[in-house]
């Protein structure tokens, strides 16, 4: 008898204990169910703005560096972004890795001037800012936006006997000028447009007055050179994420000649 009831004293406790692992299981997963279907009750889950890829330093963020991801409340840090266009146009001011959140404190906005009226830029040490003017079709048709990558085209008149002793013109005069168009500079980055604002409505407004963009000392004088000498100038812009140099030729009068077989007269 004793046996027996020691028997069904065990049996009871494994019972008691089992029933109580079954609850424990049944809160917790009825706890987690709560979460993800954002059950009151339940803290739900925060969208935070992380990046897509591995991101450089002095980066100009844009829609595809950048993802949604889900999560929990207490693991957001301090000045997550929570909406992609809150990222997009800003410029990193560390290096970002793949799937890390983006904070606000590690971007710099291009187009938000300081108290002391200059723009929030990043120059590295061996570079220079600097303002072009934004006279050319593209940059007057509000095209061009922070982060985009643009190429500088220029057509200059040169000599055409240049560095020929005694070469001059008919009469002695001045000697004879040819037109040159090429590529002086390619894929620079825009960091911000002087002049042109944001509304409420998302809408640019205002007239480009200058771009801002950081180049090499030297790139800066080639295009102080180009403007002082009276070079016509376009911007032509490049498709996103095209940074790889284009190999393009000089294009002159021979040049055309060449190319489309113009017929020409030689002599008489």
């Amino acid at each position: 008898m004793a046996g027996r009831m020691r028997g069904c004293l065990w049996l009871t406790a494994g019972l008691l204990v089992a029933a109580l692992a079954g609850f424990v299981a049944f809160t917790a997963l009825n706890r987690a169910t709560r979460v993800e279907s954002g059950a009151p009750g339940a803290a739900p889950p925060v969208e935070v703005v992380a990046a897509a890829q591995a991101i450089p330093v002095r980066a100009a963020l844009t829609a595809e560096d950048v993802i949604l991801k889900k999560v929990p409340v207490d693991a957001a840090p301090e000045g997550a972004l929570r909406a992609v266009e809150d990222a997009v146009g800003k410029i990193t001011l560390v290096d970002l890795y793949q799937g890390e959140v983006i904070l606000s404190q590690r971007l710099v906005d291009p187009n938000v001037a300081a108290a002391s009226g200059r723009l929030a830029l990043v120059v590295a040490a061996d570079e220079v800012l600097m303002a072009f003017p934004a006279g050319d079709l593209m940059s007057q048709s509000n095209v061009l936006k922070p982060g985009d990558r643009v190429d500088f085209l220029f057509s200059l008149d040169f000599p055409v006997n240049r560095g020929v002793a005694g070469a001059t013109g008919p009469g002695g005069g001045q000697q004879d000028e040819e037109q040159q168009t090429f590529d002086v500079l390619q894929n620079v980055m825009i960091a911000a447009v002087v002049g042109q604002e944001t509304t409420e409505a998302g809408a640019e407004a205002g007239e480009p007055q200058a771009l801002l963009f950081t180049v090499s000392p030297q790139d800066a004088l080639v295009l102080k050179y180009m403007l002082d000498a009276g070079g016509r100038v376009d911007i032509v812009l490049r498709a996103p994420g095209q940074e790889g140099p284009f190999t393009v030729e000089p294009v002159d009068v021979d040049y055309m000649i060449d190319r489309y077989q113009i017929p020409t007269l030689v002599g008489r």
